[in-house]
């Protein structure tokens, strides 16, 4: 169990992700020997899309949960978790074509796949409740009716998720459709994705995991490989960001050489396209969240070197995530529109519910509304096509943030304590972090499935701790 003085340092390192003003390197040390050592000293690893195993008016996919090693660190190999004994896979998907995942599970620990942010039925979900033993295989079923959007795939079991995610089961799944694709928006090689997360390596390249000290995650991984470099051109690209972290925040910015740094374009979060892009100097990325930037390397001659930051690193950390290496020009018809997508009206709220979010030193849990989780009760019952307003207070008071995942649906943020949300939040979204002492209302309506799911914080610790609850949606 975390005590007093590690869940005060935490709380206060993950509260510079929102105070932290641009330009300033929070604990970061750029001399230390871990920066010397470990940063820019291996290309990224561009994922490419998996192909399925058969198309006939659906997708399929045959994957499997299985233990292997992979080359991370530069000429060592580490024992990982993932699927097909790799890490950071692709799966490209569009709309209104099924999708259809045949997992077996291979590992000597339950599995249960949950398409974050997917709008999926229930025994697709990927409830603690179906959970894949050793040896077992499921099928699961995602009709891809939903805008397109970032979203990525990960075990949700009740006791085995933090650490499987950990050791490397985590996948990106870009969905995709023709409105999106009319846009002139980069595509192709200059649409990228970059997986986000820290890890720990022992004196013989094995992945450490501790639940309770989070902090001590020093290596920053991008698509499995710790702090690449990226060579591109003097062009837009288009960069989706993903934390697949499980308790680790971000706070980035680009790097160039002036005090501003780059501009980052914001273009979309958890639930697509924004209503109109979202220029900004540094973003904050929690874990669960996918944000979208479009960048524009052509500003820079080539030979320029630029290094995204993180801005909230901890103490003794260097807070260097990549580099971009501008080498050479390329042609670009591509541009941001200054209109993207608007958010959909999600009606007259007709219910209101109150989420409280804190830790409890006493027990030792994390709990919502005073309530650990416990899987054989239902905590709400939401209505379909009934508007619901949640609002979400972290009342902790060791100054923790906490986030909140419902599962089935995107939701719109409506307001953080009172004001009206950012640019970068006017669209949709599916996971929401709230600093200790602070609020946020949502609104959301479920559609199309019944049944059991979950919502939680996302800081994956705290989940495990207690931090989840259970809904049925009924008709």
């Amino acid at each position: 169990m975390l005590n007093r003085r590690q869940l005060l340092r935490r709380g206060a390192a993950a509260g510079l992700l929102v105070a932290a003003p641009a330009g300033l390197i929070v604990g970061g040390r750029p001399g230390s020997a871990e920066a010397a050592t470990a940063a820019f000293t291996v290309p990224l690893a561009v994922p490419r899309p998996l192909r399925p195993a058969r198309r006939a008016g659906r997708d399929l996919y045959r994957l499997v949960t299985q233990e292997g090693e992979a080359a991370i660190l530069p000429g060592a190999r580490t024992r990982i978790r993932g699927f097909g004994g790799t890490l950071a896979p692709l799966i490209v998907a569009h709309r209104d074509r099924p999708v259809v995942v045949e997992l077996g599970n291979r590992l000597a620990e339950p599995f249960a796949l949950h398409l974050h942010g997917g709008h999926v039925p229930v025994h697709s979900d990927g409830h603690p409740k179906d959970q894949i033993e050793p040896g077992g295989r499921r099928t699961y079923c995602y009709p891809n009716a939903q805008r397109a959007m970032t979203l990525w795939m990960h075990d949700h079991t009740h006791h085995a998720h933090a650490e499987n995610i950990y050791r490397g089961l985590a996948a990106t799944y870009l969905l995709t459709d023709r409105f999106e694709e009319q846009l002139p928006l980069p595509k192709g090689q200059y649409d990228v994705v970059l997986q986000l997360r820290d890890a720990k390596f022992d004196e013989n390249n094995a992945l450490v995991y501790d639940m309770h000290r989070p902090e001590d995650r020093p290596t920053i991984l991008v698509n499995a490989r710790p702090r690449p470099y990226f060579e591109v051109a003097a062009r837009k690209y288009r960069l989706r960001l993903v934390n697949t972290a499980n308790e680790r925040g971000f706070f980035l910015r680009l790097s160039d050489g002036t005090q501003a740094g780059a501009e980052l374009v914001q273009i979309a979060a958890d639930g697509g396209l924004l209503p109109a892009p979202a220029p900004t100097g540094a973003l904050a990325l929690w874990p669960g969240e996918r944000n979208e930037v479009v960048v524009d390397f052509s500003r820079y001659p080539v030979g320029t070197e630029l290094v995204l930051e993180n801005l909230a690193a901890f103490e003794g950390e260097t807070p260097e995530v990549m580099r971009f290496d501008v080498v050479r020009t390329a042609p670009d018809p591509s541009s941001v529109p200054a209109a993207l997508r608007p958010a959909p009206d999600l009606g007259t709220p007709a219910v209101r519910r109150d989420f409280h979010l804190a830790f409890d030193p006493a027990s030792g849990q994390h709990l919502i509304n005073g309530k650990p989780f416990d899987i054989s009760r239902v905590d709400i019952r939401p209505r379909l096509n009934v508007t619901e307003v949640w609002t979400i207070r972290n009342s902790d008071t060791l100054g923790i943030p906490h986030s909140l995942h419902p599962h089935l649906e995107q939701f719109r943020v409506l307001s953080r304590d009172g004001r009206p949300p950012a640019p970068g939040e006017a669209g949709l979204k599916d996971t929401i972090t709230v600093m200790a002492g602070q609020s946020a209302e949502i609104a959301l309506r479920f559609t199309d499935y019944t049944g059991p799911y979950m919502y939680h914080c996302h800081m994956l610790g705290h989940q495990m701790m207690g931090m989840m609850g259970q809904m049925e949606i009924v008709r």
